[in-house]
């Protein structure tokens, strides 16, 4: 943590410095028109001038209402977009006397130009949340036009290489943990909505309790995502068992399991980029390190396509469990996708990451989230450290749903092909 803290010192360090350096200096006209503020900032070849000019056209851009702001990004697209003389000139040179010199005049003439605005935009205060917030207001705007989807893409190819997990910060998220962090965890839950502190503080301090999240160290007050653990002695069947606050504790002496109850993405901006498998795989390994008496490592998940696709099939099974039963083995095991993918993407992301379906839970979860989208069938996925990578590498080779023996059991039982 104390490397973290010593990271995010210096980069507000440097920014505040630059915030100095910039007021102090004379560098011209900051223009109200956003058209000239555009020109400015990609005119300009110094770095401080270009993050100075590069600042006041975020503050333009982030002030706009949603018709200015889809104008000046469809301005955007057609007068800062592929030279295709350039590009066209640059390939012809390279056809005739094929150098790295030349090489690279491709790709730099292969760029939009207006890429190079997004680049210019993330070195300013803040600029990484900024451009991610940026990417969010796109994404919610690009149905109306098409434009919109240009820079909705760009900018995730970017942040695939800033946001890359090497550069990821793992932290765990205690009753300790700064209140501003807290309230995050609270508002971006996604899976079982926390409703008030009491709720927060059980899932965060009793000793049988865990939760990680992942920073990035440009935002270092923002979770990327994070997962809730339960420390148990075995594979629960109804989330009532983990979230009540009325609940018993686990005695360490009895902990053999460890239970992903809830992993929430908590940025929309970063739609796209995975980081789930890469946090439950370095949590289930911390968790080992930290308690090698821990033999399972578990989820307790829901399954939100479910009544969707029963609808879609007209499948009416009344108050009959056996029916329920079998119409979920059939949506977590055999798929009506093209793609011949898991038809539920929970179960699309956790047998993605090598997990095996272990357990099918009937009413184990009854609140009315849990009814409306999955009937209260939650899943339990076996994450076995030492073949996960193997069944990782299988699924995507044969698409197969890779099964407890328990579940092939219940298959044959219910007759399902």
């Amino acid at each position: 943590m104390s490397f973290f803290q010593n990271l995010i010192s210096s980069i507000k360090e440097r920014s505040l410095l630059k915030s100095s350096y910039f007021r102090s200096k004379d560098f011209g006209i900051l223009h109200d028109d956003i058209d000239k503020a555009l020109e400015s900032v990609m005119s300009k070849s110094g770095e401080i001038s270009s993050l100075v000019f590069a600042e006041h056209l975020s503050r333009l851009i982030e002030n706009l209402d949603d018709n200015k702001f889809i104008e000046f990004f469809e301005s955007l697209h057609s007068n800062y977009d592929i030279d295709i003389e350039a590009l066209s000139q640059a390939s012809n040179q390279y056809s005739e006397i094929k150098t790295q010199e030349n090489l690279e005049l491709i790709f730099q003439a292969s760029e939009p130009r207006w890429v190079e605005l997004f680049k210019r935009l993330n070195t300013i205060s803040e600029g990484t949340l900024r451009l991610v917030r940026l990417r969010e207001r796109i994404r919610s705007l690009k149905q109306e036009s098409p434009s919109l989807e240009f820079f909705d893409r760009s900018l995730l190819k970017l942040f695939k290489h800033w946001f890359n997990p090497s550069f990821l910060v793992l932290e765990s998220i205690d009753w300790s943990t700064p209140a501003n962090i807290l309230e995050k965890i609270i508002a971006y839950e996604a899976v079982h909505e926390i409703n008030s502190w009491d709720d927060l503080r059980a899932r965060l301090a009793p000793d049988d309790r865990r939760c990680f999240a992942f920073f990035h160290p440009l935002m270092p007050n923002e979770p990327l995502i994070f997962v809730e653990v339960a420390l148990s002695n075995k594979i629960p069947n109804a989330i009532n068992e983990i979230i009540a606050l009325d609940r018993s504790v686990t005695l360490d002496l009895d902990i053999n399991t460890a239970v992903f109850y809830s992993i929430s993405n908590c940025q929309e901006g970063l739609s796209g980029i995975s980081f789930g498998n890469f946090l439950i795989k370095q949590v289930a390994h911390k968790l080992k390190q930290e308690n090698d008496k821990l033999e399972k490592f578990v989820t307790l998940s829901p399954a939100p396509g479910f009544v969707r696709w029963l609808n879609d099939k007209s499948i009416d099974e009344g108050e009959n469990e056996e029916i329920l039963l079998k119409q979920a083995l059939i949506y977590l095991t055999s798929s009506d996708r093209k793609d011949e993918l898991p038809n539920d993407p929970v179960a699309k992301f956790h047998l993605g990451n090598g997990a095996i379906l272990e357990r099918i839970n009937l009413n184990a979860d009854l609140s009315s989230k849990g009814l409306n989208q999955s009937k209260g069938v939650m899943v339990n996925y076996l994450y076995n450290l030492e073949t996960l990578e193997e069944n990782h590498e299988l699924f995507f080779k044969t698409k197969e749903v890779k099964q407890s023996d328990a579940i092939k059991s219940l298959r044959k039982k219910l007759q399902i092909q």
